[in-house]
């Protein structure tokens, strides 16, 4: 079989598109992404029937289990083991409504989409008598050379398609090449990787920034690492390097030794608002292990800290080193322990109380005024309302006393497939408001109009247990629930079925946004499992805060259990515990 180097002799009369070529490096090439006090019966909402989706208030929310209508007892999870915001709730929910792929679907797939890859490599012959067979439109080689790279396939076949390209009318393209080099990179083939780069090195002036990122990550595995880094400084010179570049680089130098180097290409990152992935974190904490060396030391705990400001869980691998780093620290005696916090709040292995959910009166204060200000009054484009109509709410809220429970009426109404929806919300605000709760009911104007589904004489006894504000049929009504919840006070809990992202994603910045998240696990409520004419159930609400903390002889990071597929509303259940003996 003839050498790299001997069949792409054959690039010296091509003529490459380099131009075109430079977005399909980027798209198809990369093995890897490039970078982002209140009452106890209360809590969170159920959500939208599938994950990371706006709830469609029109559509009623699918069941999700039987209560009986005689007990009013669950039939399935417990209710005390998960709520809306634990990890992987949005998962189970999109389980619940998947859909198997049916056989027309399967019978709709391309031809080419099935062509597989040979098991061993092949003569020109062969190739030549598989590719009048690709039933694609173009670009057999590259569709083979991708699927190489998907299905992991072994060098020497690729090296035997590279052979049969070179021998065709267009020869080895660029794009060609550039698959085969991502291919040499996720196989760890340094050899071939240098032979590539030798020969690219001669037939360009310059390296575009898909093949740079790829020879940036396989050179930094090698002792050629340093090149790694010099090329990370000729991207910085045209565009902005990605967050897997500098990850490659920092992994590189850390592995290396080169620590202080590793560290001044972390911040570099994040002066370049760039967030570091874990394996990137991971090198460093690796790296702390083998050094002793205190200023190195407290870059770390600055890690810790920036962790903590920016509500970041480490995964299950992270977690493992950041452990490893603790319990290497000399004369300081740290052990961990993996475990789990009680519903009360107290770390399941130390006793200690993880800090609450509820918010201090200035956190609580600042997070109202600039929620007024940024999102009601401000620009927010998911308002969809009129002047006069927020006037007239703003008048109505200010006028009476502060809610204890804000309603999301339609929401709440289309909880079930089942029964009168004016009945279900009847029902629902009947079982808030008793025991003395004011509670205060937000519609729209078409649910006044007498129907099968909205019924009058419901409506009359819903004015009667609750206060009642209804919008026009095309305002948005979040914000107006939000805004009654925040302006009522701390004590104040709301329900809905909507998670609120969009709203959170309209603050200025990610301290606030995270203060929001805090103020919602505390105050949204949430209703399991419901069906008409059943006992009305509320999730209870954690009373911790699922965030890193830290003491002078603790420290307790929530963490991402490997397998757990967390969505960016939901929170880890696995901490792990970090203790200093005396």
């Amino acid at each position: 079989m003839q050498s790299i180097q001997s069949f792409c002799r054959t690039l010296h009369s091509q003529v490459f598109l380099r131009k075109s070529l430079m977005c399909q490096s980027t798209v198809l090439f990369l093995g890897y992404k490039n970078p982002a006090a209140g009452s106890k019966s209360a809590q969170s909402i159920n959500t939208s029937s599938r994950a990371n989706s706006y709830v469609d208030k029109d559509r009623p929310l699918p069941k999700y289990s039987k209560v009986s209508k005689n007990k009013g007892k669950v039939k399935g999870p417990l209710m005390n083991s998960f709520t809306v915001f634990s990890a992987g709730a949005s998962k189970k929910r999109a389980d619940m409504q998947y859909k198997p792929e049916t056989l027309d679907d399967q019978e709709s797939t391309p031809r080419s989409a099935k062509f597989s890859v040979p098991s061993s490599p092949l003569p020109i012959k062969e190739w030549s008598s598989l590719k009048l067979e690709f039933t694609g439109l173009k670009g057999f080689e590259e569709y083979i050379m991708a699927k190489c790279i998907s299905n992991n396939s072994d060098i020497d076949i690729a090296k035997s398609l590279l052979n049969f390209a070179a021998k065709e009318e267009h020869g080895i393209s660029y794009a060609l090449l550039l698959k085969y080099l991502a291919l040499c990179v996720k196989k760890n083939a340094i050899s071939e990787v240098y032979d590539v780069y030798d020969i690219m090195r001669i037939k360009f002036k310059s390296l575009e920034t898909g093949a740079c990122s790829l020879f940036i990550k396989a050179f930094s595995q090698t002792d050629r690492w340093r090149e790694s880094v010099s090329m990370l400084e000729t991207i910085r010179k045209t565009v902005c390097p990605s967050s897997g570049n500098y990850r490659d680089c920092i992994k590189g130098a850390a592995s290396h030794g080169e620590e202080m180097l590793a560290l001044t290409l972390y911040h570099e990152m994040l002066q370049s608002e760039l967030i570091p992935s874990d394996d990137t974190i991971q090198a460093l904490f690796d790296a702390g292990r083998i050094i002793q060396n205190k200023t190195y030391d407290n870059e770390l705990i600055s890690i810790l800290n920036y962790f903590r400001d920016n509500q970041i869980y480490p995964g299950e691998p992270l977690m493992e080193s950041i452990k490893s780093w603790f319990e290497s620290l000399p004369n300081e005696s740290w052990r961990g322990s993996l475990g789990s916090i009680s519903r009360s709040g107290h770390c399941q292995v130390c006793q200690e109380q993880m800090e609450s959910i509820y918010m201090k009166p200035e956190e609580y204060g600042a997070l109202k005024d600039i929620f007024l200000n940024s999102v009601i009054k401000g620009t927010d484009t998911f308002r969809k309302t009129t002047p006069q109509e927020l006037q007239d709410f703003q008048h109505f809220v200010h006028s009476r006393p502060p809610y204890d429970i804000v309603v999301d009426g339609l929401n709440v109404a289309h909880m079930s497939t089942n029964g009168i929806r004016s009945q279900n919300l009847l029902d629902v605000v009947s079982s808030l408001a008793s025991g003395g709760k004011r509670v205060l009911v937000l519609g729209r104007r078409h649910m006044l109009q007498h129907s099968r589904g909205w019924q009058r004489r419901h409506l009359e006894q819903l004015q009667q247990r609750a206060d009642c504000f209804f919008l026009q049929n095309t305002s948005e009504d979040d914000p107006f629930l939000l805004y009654a919840s925040l302006y009522s006070g701390n004590h104040c809990h709301f329900l809905t079925r909507d998670l609120l992202r969009d709203h959170k994603a309209c603050l200025p910045d990610p301290q606030t946004r995270r203060l929001f998240f805090k103020w919602q696990r505390g105050h949204q409520l949430v209703i399991p499992f419901y069906t008409p004419g059943s006992k009305i159930i509320l999730q209870p609400i954690l009373r911790y805060d699922t965030i890193l903390q830290n003491t002078d002889v603790s420290w307790h990071i929530p963490y991402d259990k490997t397998g757990v597929k967390r969505a960016t509303f939901e929170v880890p259940e696995t901490w792990l515990c970090l203790r200093k003996n005396h």
